[in-house]
């Protein structure tokens, strides 16, 4: 059964790839996407019939040279089963929602679709997901790792005539391998220090690694913290951390169900499940966890304040999805790695159902994204409006506080509300100077989470209608292929945190994750304590939710006009949000032109002068001269020959007596 969820979308890629011109475009995306529904399906099968004991599932002998050894096999444990059904669910909704979605999509000039490059594509990116999720091996996983890489390339670039998508395919490539070559460093340490990437191995070394140093740049550094670091620094490229989240926001340029795609259930999210599967080395790095804490705080503020004051729809959810992963981080950092995967696991619901709610308003907008020109659109498409509504209730965290419940109940509330609380608690309950910090930036943004969810709902949906009037006059509801998706992810994003809420974070969390996820529990007391929090602290992040909602409903609502005097008495720092920080523009001067500069060098001075004009120069005057010399001496003449040999064997002898080599 495993076997078929991980290689089920592979051949659909292949099918949809190759196949399509055998079969029929239509036959072969629907062969696809079916194949990732039997996944998803089967995943599901999985998760709820998991008994708790980790399996190996080996596939096929594959690398061996050494004492390097890497099988590929599955790893089955509960992390395994999370991300599994995480992935494919959202994965074949989103191959559904395209049949909608793509269903206009332009056409080559020689009329060949091109929807069947794009299933492929989809299909063979969560082919590389799941392989990365089922790695028993580092090796295994950076392939997957790498795959997830090209995958998103080609999708974040399927527009390949722009050149926007072509600029936001580089820039999504080149960043995250900045992140990769961390990650690889990381696997390089451990071998050299282990002697073995199979996880069981380096986890196994993970209390000797805490009291040996290594060798790094002319330092000696506790090899667990160096080693995690590097891991964490490729965690920060995929998952799009700050200093390395400028790709993110630019991938926007891809179709819309490549959004939902990347930024709910797959890229983004390897990067936190990375960091859950290596817990058994995290735990004993607390400068890296510090580290992971601070990075996941300032990510989750930061991109909330950037969200603030965007006006493309799909780049206000981009940065929500940024926000979001701050906040995985920041329960991972404080070794909660549970309630980092119970955001995860809510987070793919509503954020996927936000993502292709987009796209359902685009859909019936022709295209259009600035929400400027958008109001009043609820009653011209309200499936799609009461699924945002629902979206946005659950990012937002709308639910009843546990001090409102009795002792031991279950908190009521949307999906958001019960994963996001447990992250806030807990790095209140880690008691440290970095979990004060992570506590009061999460509540911040939570607050503008609120703000910016509700100012996207008010914009879109309410007010009056702005923009061009023929578009607004001819919107119309998308297709039953994009609004079931919705529908389904709706019921997640409802259900989904109370369902799971005592497995993830409540009376169940250790017998329901086992041996998957490492907890040092001489150290790490945390998710103990964040059940017994005071009581300010359980209400403090629904305040700031409330808080946001209300000021959104002044700002857009009852006083429409107060943004726009706002943004001028305020201008500097809505400049700096609207900008995004500036990082692209400080990345552009310290790097990138550098690089461009360093290339520029190179080939006009290295290649032009140097190799054109000096190499080059001399091989295109002393061998074509010594060519002709040598050509003349091939006269054709017998006596130039004979005289030819008489001058070689007179010159031997004269070189031998002279030399001493004749007696």
């Amino acid at each position: 059964m495993e076997t078929i969820i991980l290689f089920a979308p592979l051949v659909g890629a292949l099918i949809s790839g190759f196949g399509h011109r055998m079969i029929g475009e239509k036959a072969a995306i629907t062969s696809a996407t079916a194949l990732l529904f039997l996944a998803a399906a089967l995943s599901w099968i999985v998760f709820l019939g998991y008994d708790g004991q980790m399996q190996q599932i080996p596939l096929m002998r594959w690398v061996e040279s050494g004492s390097l050894s890497a099988d590929w096999a599955i790893r089955l444990d509960r992390l395994t089963t999370i991300m599994l059904i995480v992935v494919t669910t959202v994965s074949s909704l989103v191959h559904l929602y395209s049949f909608g979605y793509m269903d206009k999509d332009p056409q080559w000039k020689d009329g060949e679709s091109y929807k069947p490059r794009f299933f492929a594509y989809l299909s063979f990116f969560t082919f590389a997901m799941l392989m990365l999720v089922t790695s028993d091996n580092l090796l295994q996983m950076f392939f997957g790792w790498e795959g997830v890489g090209v995958a998103s390339y080609l999708l974040i670039g399927f527009y390949y005539r722009k050149p926007s998508a072509n600029a936001a395919a580089i820039k999504a490539f080149v960043v995250n391998r900045v992140g990769d070559f961390g990650f690889a460093l990381g696997i390089f340490g451990l071998f050299y220090m282990v002697d073995s990437i199979k996880l069981d191995d380096v986890f196994g070394a993970g209390h000797h690694l805490s009291t040996v140093k290594m060798s790094f740049l002319y330092m000696e550094i506790s090899a667990i913290e160096l080693l995690t670091f590097l891991l964490f620094i490729g965690a920060m490229g995929k998952s799009a951390q700050l200093f390395l989240h400028t790709w993110l926001p630019d991938a926007m340029e891809g179709p819309t169900p490549v959004s939902a795609l990347i930024h709910a259930a797959t890229m983004v999210t390897a990067g936190v499940f990375l960091v859950c599967r290596m817990s058994p080395l995290f735990e004993y790095a607390p400068g890296t966890l510090m580290f992971v804490t601070v990075i996941g705080a300032l990510t989750a503020f930061v991109a909330a304040t950037i969200g603030l004051v965007q006006n493309d729809i799909k780049r206000v959810i981009a940065y929500s999805t940024m926000s979001q992963l701050g906040y995985m981080f920041a329960a991972a950092g404080v070794g909660v790695y549970q309630a980092a995967m119970f955001h995860l696991f809510t987070h793919a619901f509503f954020k996927a159902m936000l993502f292709l709610g987009a796209g359902s308003v685009i859909h019936a907008m022709h295209h259009e994204q600035d929400m400027r020109n958008y109001g009043n659109l609820r009653k011209k498409i309200p499936v799609t409006f009461w699924a945002m509504m629902i979206g946005t209730l659950a990012i937002t965290g709308v639910g009843i506080p546990s001090t409102l419940m009795k002792l031991g109940e279950t908190p009521i509330g949307f999906a958001g509300f019960l994963s996001k609380d447990a992250i806030i608690e807990s790095t209140f309950a880690a008691g440290s100077e970095v979990g004060q910090f992570a506590f009061v930036l999460l509540v911040a943004a939570a607050a503008m989470t609120a703000f910016y969810s509700w100012r996207l709902i008010f914009m879109t949906f309410y007010g009056v209608e702005k923009g061009d009037k023929h578009t607004h006059e001819h919107a119309h509801e998308s297709p039953k292929t994009m609004l079931i998706p919705l529908v389904i992810l709706a019921v997640g994003s409802v259900l989904a945190g109370m369902v799971w809420y005592g497995d993830f974070f409540g009376e169940n969390v250790a017998g329901f994750f086992g041996g998957s996820v490492y907890t040092n529990h001489d150290t790490n007391t945390v998710i103990h304590d964040a059940h017994h929090v005071p009581k300010w602290v359980i209400w403090a992040p629904f305040i700031a939710m409330a808080s946001g909602f209300v000021l959104a409903w002044i700002f857009y609502i009852r006083r429409p006009h107060i943004p726009a005097v706002l943004a001028e008495q305020f201008n500097f720092v809505y400049r700096l949000f609207l900008n995004k920080w500036y990082f692209d523009e400080v990345y552009d001067v310290v790097f990138v032109r550098g690089a461009k500069w360093l290339g520029r060098f190179l080939w006009k001075k290295g290649d032009g002068t140097v190799i054109d004009g000096s190499i080059n120069g001399i091989a295109m005057g002393i061998v074509p001269y010594f060519t002709r010399l040598a050509g003349r001496a091939q006269s054709g003449y017998l006596f130039h020959y004979a005289l030819a040999m008489v001058i070689g064997i007179v010159a031997l002898i004269t070189w031998m007596s002279i030399s001493g080599g004749a007696h």
